[in-house]
């Protein structure tokens, strides 16, 4: 079982937000931390609602994935198509 301070590096790698809000990041990793470490149940619950309050924060800050589908290839070819016509024209 992986740990939650790897997880938690693996998650924001994905997102790209360390550059963007590098202090609430690394707030992130301690948390993950401190989850990790043997504490008593209450202590890892309110750990645990703070570091996800802080992810969701992050994710708010994460640049938007320009994903292409099918619909978007054919849209492009269809612009793609319009432009060569209206420069022979």
């Amino acid at each position: 079982m992986s740990s939650n301070v790897e997880a938690i590096k693996a998650e924001l790698a994905q997102m790209r937000v360390a550059d963007r809000a590098p202090g609430l990041a690394q707030l992130a990793l301690t948390l993950a931390q401190v989850l990790d470490e043997d504490e008593g149940a209450n202590a890892k619950a309110n750990v645990g609602r703070e570091l996800r309050a802080v992810m969701a924060d992050l994710r708010k800050l994460a640049p938007v994935a320009a994903e292409r589908d099918r619909v978007d290839e054919l849209a492009q070819k269809r612009q793609d198509g319009r432009m060569i016509r209206a420069r022979r024209a």
